[in-house]
């Protein structure tokens, strides 16, 4: 099979100087919501039925042609790590991250719309608070924190990077077998996606969740979330879309753990699904050394993978947040 030699852009520049958003879907190629409500609103856009009023909006629908061709989450490699423009492509990773690279740092924010293999509600992550630290400086955190609550989504997540930068240091105490993925989920610039880049150029990132993968809903989610950015803009009508008003406030938790498989025959204590409540001390997996793997406090269990390999993220723990989103 030959790989695709191209990636569609959908570019609608307004006549009246604004934000510049840039919307992308299918970054893991199997995640398709986005692109369905991306069709949608191409078709409305080019219809007359939404009008642009000001600002540039770019639509991605499907940023990895290859593992969206294949009908799966990579082409070569997890495009949404170690992200950054290529002096040498080794895959087709690298050669989609040569034009992804440069058009995110073209736009002033990015909605990344994906899906999740387990059960559940659909959720959004943000970046850090505000810092001018080392290893995410950032400073639009009042842009992410108010987004984030008019999305439409009852849970909204922190803390990713700094949680898998504290896992990479224990994973650096490791030793690996010298090969370039071991190597690269060594490196720490691994942990670096889509809205982690946009944030390093001084943009703001929000990853949206739209649910299962195959949820009927997850579509008109992803939809209703790129018009209510839209309109938050001030590129769109409020009456292009009704309001997210929640009967209560969103969950808002915080990352602040990850734990990594180390073997194979490491295995869980049940079936767990992102967000399940965990009480302190409760076992939730087994080493396959026969140590148990206790929850060091009450809080949630978040994207637990059965199917990880050794040295990478089993499972992250969350606990509530304290941050403000408006």
């Amino acid at each position: 099979m030959t790989a695709p030699t191209h990636i569609r852009v959908h570019l609608f520049a307004g006549l009246r100087p604004g934000p510049r958003l840039l919307v992308t879907s299918a970054v893991h190629g199997n995640e398709i919501h986005g692109s369905k409500a991306m069709a949608e609103i191409i078709r409305q856009l080019d219809a007359g039925e939404l009008t642009l009023l000001r600002g540039t909006l770019t639509l991605v629908p499907i940023v990895n042609p290859l593992a969206h061709r294949l009908n799966r989450r990579e082409g070569d490699r997890n495009l949404n790590r170690n992200l950054r423009p290529p002096v040498i492509a080794h895959d087709f990773e690298d050669r989609v991250a040569r034009v992804l690279c440069p058009l995110i740092a073209q736009h002033d924010g990015i909605l990344d719309l994906h899906s999740f293999q387990g059960n559940g509600p659909a959720f959004a992550m943000i970046g850090p608070r505000n810092n001018s630290g080392e290893l995410e400086p950032f400073s639009q955190e009042a842009t992410e924190s108010a987004l984030a609550a008019v999305l439409g989504v009852g849970r909204i997540v922190e803390g990713w990077l700094s949680t898998y930068a504290l896992g990479l240091q224990r994973r650096q105490q490791r030793e690996h077998d010298g090969s370039r993925r071991a190597t690269l989920i060594s490196d720490p610039h691994y942990g670096v996606g889509t809205t982690e880049y946009m944030r390093s150029t001084g943009g703001w990132a929000i990853t949206l969740e739209c649910g299962q993968h195959l949820d009927p809903n997850g579509p008109e989610v992803a939809r209703l979330a790129i018009l209510r950015t839209l309109v938050f803009l001030g590129m769109l009508d409020e009456s292009a879309v009704e309001p997210h008003r929640p009967a209560q406030a969103p969950e808002l938790l915080q990352l602040y753990d990850v734990i990594d498989r180390e073997d194979l025959g490491d295995r869980f204590e049940r079936e767990w699904a992102s967000f399940d409540a965990i009480d302190k001390g409760q076992q939730i997996g087994t080493r396959a050394s026969g140590e148990a793997v206790l929850a060091p406090s009450e809080g949630r269990i978040v994207f637990p993978n059965v199917k990880s390999q050794p040295g990478t993220e089993w499972f992250y723990l969350a606990r509530p947040s304290d941050r403000k989103l408006g």
